[in-house]
């Protein structure tokens, strides 16, 4: 396991949090009705999206405490409010920034043994894991900028590169 690896988990850490700072103040501009509105989409609509993120952030990083984590619908509605998603998210944000900032080659080796949410019990490397979380986020970003798509609200640029560069060009 190499410092390379801790390091680009460390900047998708960081990434995460300015792609969801420039995703919510997108959909912000949105209004609840057209976050709530029905799309086609896996979690049904933006704001079940947005939501779906933040339940998979928190088990996986209960998982990587080595907390046993109490099985929760995938689809959730963790927060009605958006304004509260919108703080919970910054939060949970500055958890997993926390969590890369303590990243180490012997952790990153390691294995963790979990349930998954239908029972089944698996053995994976954490390394894999910590990758899997940032394509999670990754992934169902796309969708709600999909979803954004859809509407008259024009989506962010969320590529890696134009949103890491955009903060060391400050």
């Amino acid at each position: 396991m190499s410092d390379s690896l801790v390091n680009n988990f460390q900047r998708l850490a960081k990434y995460n949090t300015l792609a969801n700072r420039r995703l919510f103040e997108t959909c912000a501009r949105l209004g609840d009705a057209g976050r709530r509105k029905a799309r086609p989409a896996f979690f049904g609509s933006i704001h079940g999206t947005l939501n779906h993120i933040m339940v998979g952030d928190r088990i996986w990083l209960a998982r990587f405490a080595g907390e046993e984590v109490p099985s929760i619908n995938l689809d959730a509605i963790l927060y009605e409010d958006f304004d509260e998603l919108r703080g919970a998210r910054a939060f949970e944000d500055e958890r997993i920034e926390t969590f890369a900032s303590g990243l180490d080659k012997e952790f990153l080796g390691g294995k963790i043994r979990y349930v998954n949410n239908e029972g089944k019990i698996y053995v994976d490397p954490v390394d894999l894991l910590v990758a899997h979380l940032f394509n999670h986020q990754t992934h169902h970003r796309g969708q709600v900028h999909d979803m954004l798509t859809q509407t008259n609200v024009p989506p962010p640029v969320l590529d890696l590169h134009r949103v890491i560069k955009s903060t060391l060009d400050r």
